[in-house]
């Protein structure tokens, strides 16, 4: 199929249900598919949205085309779930159907207020020369799970920015609502996070000009605003990044700033940190959306995929899918990720690895393992019988630690202009210890207690599913594979 602009943009209503119904059967049977993520039924999975806690039950959104693996016209998918890990998909919720979204509803936040959820997204809009004009939409979901937009924008562009205004999260503080969005200075061209207030959240909305944080590229994405462990967090998506700033690998980053303070009314951000740091160490990560939770944590989620990227998932009509769920919290002034405590909930029967070399895991696994210090070899993932296609991990904990992880020789390449391996530093002399989910088509490794995180999509070969460990090795190391969500 050719994918014209027009095709592209062809309203929801004039599609058949006849296509739609071969692309999520083509989905379904998809060797790559997803089995305890969540992942587009068809088309392309996008930005995860309106992260949240509402009406007992945690609430996701992702953005989406279902008509095929390429950026069209853009819905909201809803998603719920009592534990964040076991997900009911309840299928599109926000369509692009209202003059303030006409081309697509944007990403964006939520927030539960009183009895109903209120949404805050950009709605973007195309005139007749396909030039660009984004509103910041506001929406109200009941307990129903009905939505009602709001006949006026809540937030319409100021002079000071370009058409790349988006990505509201709706926060609130002593007593008030706060905005923050991802916006390209008019003048300088720089990306910035702009700050707004209100004392209602259908506004009026006041601007309060940017964050004061330093040199962001020409572009923020995605920009989120928690608090963890008492510290401001920053977490975002600068693009055109200079890489003298931060080094970085892939096409654009996914990245963060630890604060000591922030000031809502004039977006004064204190930080002892010299420079952003890369959220996840891996491949694919982008669009994190995180937020503090009624339970008292901050939570994390992220589109694993990115933009102007191809996978070859594409070609089955289906792209992309989000990460499991991460609990956030501080270590030595850097973030900490891990697993939430409901994905042992997956686990099937225990087996041990310690000192096997070769281990079938199965594709949809877990693997917990300690590396003792003073040691340095490979462990093999999602390898064929006779370890020649696989990921490899190849590590150091001795002087120089290191942690590498290449997935160019596990299949179909992914992205191979952007590098086929990642590299984390790890402390010297210490043990290693690392936990690892594996879900058909992507890895996900947490290190040393979620110190690093490194996640990506990597599209195998039938029969790679072993795991095989250098020999000579002294570590000790179970492993369970894990159910459907």
């Amino acid at each position: 199929m050719e994918w014209t602009r027009e095709k592209r943009y062809l309203p929801y209503e004039k599609w058949d249900v006849k296509t739609l119904l071969e692309l999520q059967s083509q989905a379904a049977r998809s060797d790559y598919q997803l089995h305890y993520h969540i992942r587009p039924t068809s088309g392309l999975l996008n930005d995860p949205n309106g992260f949240s806690y509402y009406n007992g039950r945690w609430q996701v959104f992702y953005q989406a085309y279902p008509f095929g693996a390429v950026h069209g016209l853009k819905s909201w998918v809803h998603l719920t779930s009592s534990d964040l890990v076991h997900w009911e998909n309840l299928g599109e919720a926000v369509y692009p159907d209202t003059p303030l979204d006409s081309h697509g509803a944007y990403s964006g936040s939520a927030k539960a207020i009183g009895d109903k959820l209120f949404l805050m997204y950009t709605g973007n809009v195309r005139d007749e020369n396909w030039v660009r004009h984004s509103y910041q939409v506001g929406a109200w979901m009941d307990e129903e799970g009905k939505v009602t937009k709001l006949e006026t924008p809540l937030i319409n562009s100021p002079e000071h920015v370009t058409e790349h205004f988006r990505d509201p999260q709706i926060l609130e503080h002593d007593g008030k609502y706060y905005a923050i969005l991802g916006a390209q200075d008019k003048e300088t061209k720089a990306g910035k996070i702009s700050l707004y207030k209100a004392d209602a959240v259908t506004g009026p909305w006041q601007d309060l000009g940017y964050v004061d944080l330093p040199d962001m590229g020409y572009m923020v994405e995605c920009p989120n605003l928690v608090f963890v462990d008492g510290k401001p967090v920053f977490i975002f998506c600068p693009q055109g990044l200079d890489k003298k700033v931060t080094d970085y690998q892939n096409v654009y980053p996914n990245m963060y700033w630890v604060g000591e303070s922030f000031d809502f009314e004039t977006g004064h951000f204190e930080t002892k940190q010299k420079a952003p740091i890369n959220l996840d160490g891996g491949f694919d990560v982008y669009a994190t959306q995180a937020f503090n939770a009624p339970d008292g944590y901050a939570y994390a989620i992220s589109w694993v995929g990115l933009p102007d990227m191809t996978y070859p998932s594409d070609k089955e009509g289906w792209a992309n899918c989000l990460s499991q769920v991460k609990r956030l919290a501080l270590k030595h002034g850097r973030l900490l990720q891990k697993p939430v405590k409901a994905m042992k909930s997956l686990r099937g029967v225990e087996e041990d690895f310690t000192g096997d070399l070769a281990f079938d895991a199965g594709a949809q696994s877990e693997l917990k393992l300690t590396i003792k210090q003073g040691q340095k070899g490979k462990l093999l993932l999602a390898a064929d019988s006779e370890g020649k296609n696989c990921i490899k991990l190849s590590f150091k904990t001795g002087k120089h630690a290191r942690l590498m992880v290449d997935r160019g020789e596990c299949g179909q390449a992914v992205n191979p202009d952007y590098g086929t391996s990642r590299t984390v530093k790890l402390p010297d002399g210490e043990d290693l210890d690392l936990r690892i989910f594996v879900d058909h088509s992507l890895f996900e490794i947490f290190v040393n207690g979620g110190e690093e995180v490194i996640t990506g999509r990597f599209f195998p070969q039938n029969g790679q599913t072993f795991v095989k460990m250098d020999s000579g090795v002294d570590y000790q190391a179970k492993t369970w594979r894990l159910k459907d969500m």
